[in-house]
C-alpha cells in the first residue's frame, strides 16, 4: 500500500472531469485527478498547456465550464476565492503580486486576515479578546518571518526585497492563511543555484507541518527532486500521471517537451 494513500483515506482535492473554456478556446479539457493529504504534488507541460487554468478553476478564479472539485470530501465547484481560501485552500502568487508598500510584517499579517475573529468596534475599544488575539497574530507573523528567514526584514516594504526574498515572502503570506493545501506557482522561477535550494527546503519544511503541496514549475530536475507524483498536461488533457522516473522516462513527455519522438 502506498504510504500517501492510507487505505480507505479519501484524496484531500478530488478533481472530476474539469473543463474550462473561454469563447471557443477549449483551455482544459475533461481533466480528472487527486491528490492526498501529505503529499507534494506536481503540475507539468509545456506552455499553454493549460496548467494555469487548473489553478484558477481549482481557486475560484475562472468558472468551470464541466466538472466538479471536490475538497476534504466538500464540493468546493462554483464556490468564491475568499469561500475556498476560508475551506483551507490558498494559492502562492508570482512574486509580482506583493503589495510593494507594505512592510514584511504588515504583508504576512494580511494573510492572517481571514482567521481573526475581532470585531472593528473590538479592535478600537481594546478589549480583552482583542489584545489576546493581537499577541497571536504578532506571534504567529514572528514564527513565519523567522521560517522564511526574513526576520532581519520585517521593518522593510515589500519592493526592497530581492526577487528570492519576494517569493519566500509570497509563500509564508499564504502560509498565514493556516491551509491545508497550498498551490505555487513556480516558486523558484528566476533563482540562482542556491536560492533554489533554499526554496526547496522550505517547501519540504511545509509538508513536514502537515501541508499538501501542489506546485507548478517549469524547472524539471526540481520537480522530479521534490514531488512525489506529477501530472503532466499538454493541450489542455492530461498526457500522464505517475511518480517522478516513470513521468520522466516516458516518450510522450519526452516529445511534448522537445518536439520530436523517440525512436
Amino acid at each position: 500500500m502506498d504510504p500517501l494513500r492510507p487505505e480507505n483515506q479519501a484524496p484531500l482535492l478530488l478533481v472530476e472531469k474539469l473543463s474550462v473554456s473561454f469563447g471557443r478556446l477549449l483551455a482544459v479539457h475533461d481533466l480528472g485527478f487527486q491528490i492526498h493529504s501529505g503529499e507534494i504534488f506536481g503540475l507539468i507541460g509545456p506552455n499553454g498547456a493549460g496548467k494555469t487554468t487548473v489553478f484558477n478553476a481549482i481557486t475560484g478564479a475562472v468558472p468551470l465550464s464541466e466538472g466538479k472539485i471536490h475538497f476534504a470530501e466538500t464540493e468546493i465547484t462554483g464556490l468564491k476565492t475568499h469561500q475556498i481560501t476560508a475551506r483551507g485552500v490558498v494559492r502562492a502568487y508570482q512574486a509580482a503580486t506583493i503589495f510593494p508598500q507594505t512592510p514584511v510584517a504588515e504583508h504576512i499579517m494580511s494573510g492572517l486576515h481571514c482567521r481573526t475573529s475581532t470585531s472593528v468596534w473590538g479592535a478600537f475599544l481594546h478589549t480583552p479578546f482583542s489584545r489576546k488575539e493581537e499577541a497571536q497574530i504578532q506571534k504567529k507573523v514572528k514564527e513565519l518571518l523567522e521560517f522564511a528567514n526574513l526576520a532581519d526584514l520585517r521593518e522593510q516594504l515589500a519592493s526592497s526585497l530581492t526577487w528570492a526574498q519576494q517569493k519566500r515572502l509570497m509563500l509564508v503570506t499564504a502560509l498565514a492563511t493556516d491551509p491545508k493545501l497550498i498551490l505555487l506557482d513556480e516558486p523558484v522561477a528566476g533563482m540562482n543555484a542556491n536560492e533554489i535550494q533554499e526554496m526547496i527546503q522550505l517547501i519540504a519544511t511545509v509538508r513536514k507541518e502537515r501541508v499538501t503541496v501542489f506546485i507548478i514549475e517549469h524547472n524539471m530536475k526540481v520537480m522530479m527532486q521534490i514531488c512525489d507524483r506529477i501530472l503532466v498536461m499538454n493541450y489542455g488533457q492530461k498526457l500522464i500521471e505517475g511518480i517522478p522516473e516513470e513521468v520522466a522516462r516516458d516518450p510522450r513527455v519526452i516529445e511534448a517537451y522537445l518536439g520530436y519522438k523517440q525512436n
